[in-house]
């Protein structure tokens, strides 16, 4: 029974655009509303308030934000709203780097709050409730972990838990040093607290979320101390267990082992390269070379030889020459990922890179995009082919988007993975729980089989939950 507050039966709906982080402080942002009585809607046509969290690493979100809260202003109230107006806020790393700019550009708009108070958004909501007008309040550094706050879990079998924030590596076209701070840890007692909640609350997969997971526990301990929150994770019990994002330059022997050793840690890695040339490397400051790059690969799979890697690329960045790009194409041939997130180069006012210019044309720099991307898929769909045959653990999420009567998980590769649901089974009774599944197909993005007999039962499922 909530106590009756200014939220009691208000509609909320949030956007979320950007990184794992965005999406967890998402969830966050919703278990205060929940907590307050505001209750959860998909549309916005049906919610008295909106909240945007939103990403700024790249101009298309920007463009999106502006988009869709001025459409808003055109948006009809739903029937029985209270509310005489639409409340809308937009928090996140755009909320951060433009504060006030935003509401002066976007009158619509009531709330705009950073990334270090999220914890202020229901104040800030409440007094554009009250008085009406413009509420913005971005402070330049956070005191505490997002984590503090109520959260209301898009899964109950899956949480994110960040365990450091802000990044120290200022690459030279990255905007998240300067929206998202220094770099933070958290107490490795904090972090395995939180974990053997989520463990005791029937939670199966975990994923440890910084923008610099290798170098966690610099600024608390003078040297990072990565490998020691996965072995502290790993003794929880829970099942599954993976880390985003992985600067390669700290990518540490000692880390890359517990692919061996670890129970729990998935044989997945997302380590982005930026570029396969070292001079763009360079341009980019990110303090590797190509080849500390592939011996970094090489160890991964002498320790882990079945491995899934992915990683990000940046075609197109300032002074990117015809060789530069051949190099990037030719270690994506070599590594063979088995995805990989490619991006045209996108300006970030306020970035070294952004004063750059480059007098590449753009058909030429869209060329070697798509000549990039139709490598990728041809790797993927080879690097798929290995499970072809085999019998994989598929922790469920749900029924696919194409087809109701399929399952839709996750392999421990982090590859999607469909099935027919079995005879007698409902979506309900199997979503997070691990059924062992025979893959007959795979394609390029997805694996497809049949659900083996003897998976795990689906009454598990129904603990704590």
């Amino acid at each position: 029974m909530h106590t009756h507050t200014p939220f009691t039966n208000l509609a909320f709906c949030i956007r979320t655009f950007g990184c794992q982080m965005n999406k967890h402080d998402s969830e966050r942002v919703a278990g205060m509303l929940e907590g307050l009585g505001a209750l959860p809607v998909d549309a916005i046509e049906d919610a008295d308030l909106v909240v945007f969290m939103t990403c700024c690493v790249r101009e298309a979100a920007d463009t999106r934000l502006y988009g869709q809260v001025a459409s808003l202003k055109n948006t009809p109230l739903r029937a029985d709203t209270p509310l005489s107006k639409r409340v809308v806020a937009v928090g996140g790393c755009i909320g951060q780097r433009d504060g006030q700019k935003l509401v002066d550009e976007l009158p619509h708009l009531d709330v705009v709050f950073g990334t270090h108070n999220l914890g202020s958004l229901p104040r800030l909501l409440e007094e554009a409730l009250d008085e009406g007008g413009h509420h913005v309040e971005v402070l330049d550094a956070g005191s505490s972990f997002a984590s503090e706050l109520p959260t209301a879990r898009e899964h109950a079998w899956a949480a994110w838990l960040p365990i450091a924030q802000g990044c120290n590596n200022f690459c030279s076209y990255c905007i998240v040093p300067y929206v998202r701070g220094r770099e933070k840890s958290r107490p490795l007692e904090d972090i395995v607290a939180e974990a053997e909640g989520y463990v005791a609350a029937g939670v199966k997969e975990i994923i440890l979320l910084g923008q610099n997971v290798n170098s966690y526990g610099r600024d608390l301990y003078g040297s990072p101390r990565f490998a020691a929150v996965l072995d502290a994770l790993d003794a929880t019990g829970i099942e599954r267990l993976r880390f985003a994002t992985s600067h390669p330059k700290d990518l540490t022997d000692e880390v890359i082992g517990r692919f061996g050793t670890l129970r729990s840690l998935m044989p997945a890695l997302h380590l982005p390269v930026q570029s396969g040339s070292d001079a763009v490397l360079a341009a980019m400051n990110r303090r590797y070379t190509r080849a500390h790059y592939l011996e970094l690969v090489r160890k991964l799979r002498d320790v882990l030889p079945e491995i899934a890697l992915s990683t990000d690329i940046i075609v197109g960045f300032p002074g990117e020459t015809a060789k530069d790009f051949e190099d990037t194409y030719r270690l994506v041939d070599e590594v063979g990922y088995h995805q990989v997130f490619t991006f045209i180069y996108s300006k970030r006012e306020g970035t070294p890179a952004a004063s750059v210019d480059d007098p590449t044309p753009r058909d030429v720099i869209q060329g070697r995009f798509d000549r990039l991307v139709d490598l990728v898929q041809k790797r993927a769909f080879e690097a798929n082919q290995a499970d072809l045959g085999s019998t994989v653990d598929v922790l469920v999420e749900g029924a696919s988007k194409r087809d109701a009567g399929l399952l839709a998980g996750k392999s421990p590769k982090n590859q999607t993975v469909h099935a027919p649901l079995p005879e007698g089974t409902s979506i309900e009774e199997l979503a997070g729980t691990t059924v062992r599944v025979r893959i007959d197909e795979a394609k390029t993005w997805y694996l497809a089989g049949e659900v083996a007999e003897g998976s795990e039962p689906p009454a598990e499922a129904a603990d704590g939950r």
